[in-house]
């Protein structure tokens, strides 16, 4: 559907990062993919470029797994943004780990913050800023996430935003490892209930999300998860073949499906 996924475990994608995390030399951003991105990047090029921008783009959900086995390129499993961060933070504090928190309010991010350094002492909170600012604030925003020198930048914004943004400025923001990773800020800082294990692990978490927000997300749902299935569906039965008939190609590596 246009947009290449890295086959990658958690198990690996958190080693990974915090193999990056040392290299000050380079900026990486580590985008999570889920139905609803996937299908907001057919009519936003800008968040499709970003995609394929990220240096590891996961299967930031079991639909997109699941999907994978019907074509036959199979993801290994789901990895999703917020327990990816969860588990950095959990294990940061034996490692030194130093962090910024963008996103969420004022309220929110906040929260986060007392909460990381009661639970997570050895975590270095390195700075953090809400996730309302306008494009005048870029400058500041980005200098204050450069002069923290924190190792793992944490993006709490919404799609597209969030990966156009870190892909656009992430050599100004010199940190080793972006993770782009939404409404995660609100989970972890307590404000937002998750889905039980047995949901997540039932593919049905959207539907949890819909259950909480019904009047915003119905829409959201209702159109991206439809396409999707009609997508995934024609692709099944065409194949991976493109208008003209030819194999798509241009993978960006032997890891990318």
């Amino acid at each position: 559907m246009g947009c290449e996924i890295d086959a990658i475990t958690e198990d690996e994608t958190y080693e990974t990062c915090m193999e990056w995390r040392t290299d000050r030399g380079a900026s990486r951003v580590v985008i999570p993919v889920n139905v609803t991105i996937l299908m907001m990047m057919r009519r936003m090029p800008e968040l499709r470029e970003a995609a394929a921008l990220g240096d590891l783009v996961l299967a930031d959900g079991l639909p997109l797994v699941w999907a994978s086995r019907l074509v036959g390129t199979r993801l290994p499993e789901r990895v999703n943004g917020c327990d990816l961060m969860a588990r950095m933070l959990a294990d940061g504090g034996d490692r030194g780990l130093r962090v910024f928190f963008l996103g969420a309010t004022e309220e929110v991010v906040t929260r986060l913050v007392e909460l990381t350094q009661d639970r997570h002492p050895g975590v270095e909170v390195a700075g953090y800023r809400n996730g309302y600012f306008s494009e005048e604030d870029y400058p500041d925003v980005i200098r204050q996430v450069r002069e923290s020198m924190a190792d793992v930048l944490f993006v709490g914004i919404s799609s597209p935003f969030k990966e156009v943004w870190s892909c656009r400025f992430r050599a100004e923001l010199s940190v080793p490892v972006t993770l782009c990773v939404g409404g995660s800020f609100d989970v972890l800082a307590g404000f937002v209930r998750r889905a039980p294990r047995w949901v997540q692990n039932a593919g049905m978490e959207w539907f949890w999300r819909l259950s909480q927000e019904p009047r915003r997300l119905w829409k959201r749902y209702l159109v991206n998860n439809s396409l999707f299935v009609w997508l995934l569906a024609k692709q099944v039965v065409l194949g991976p073949w493109d208008r003209k008939g030819d194999r798509r190609g241009g993978t960006q590596g032997p890891s990318r499906t």
